[in-house]
């Protein structure tokens, strides 16, 4: 998927734990869970505002994008 999610990167970094951030933002350490691992397929805006709250972020601090496209070209030559 070209957009990544780097939320396990950021919680290292602003130095918070899964289960407090999940408390803080009112969703399961399971749906952080797999937010963190790159699984989600979707987010709320309600859920990234509350991220972005707690961590203190912009939204492009947890998402990037990387185009596929040209990763495959890069690769190959």
């Amino acid at each position: 998927m070209p957009i990544e999610i780097q939320l396990d990167l950021l919680l290292v970094k602003k130095k918070r734990k899964s289960k407090e951030v999940a408390e803080a933002i009112g969703i399961t350490e399971q749906n952080l869970s797999i937010l963190k691992t790159g699984k989600a397929k979707a987010i709320r805006f309600s859920t990234l505002e509350a991220l972005c709250q707690i961590l203190e972020c912009q939204p492009g601090d947890l998402l990037t994008y990387c185009d596929s496209d040209v990763h495959k070209v890069s690769s190959r030559g």
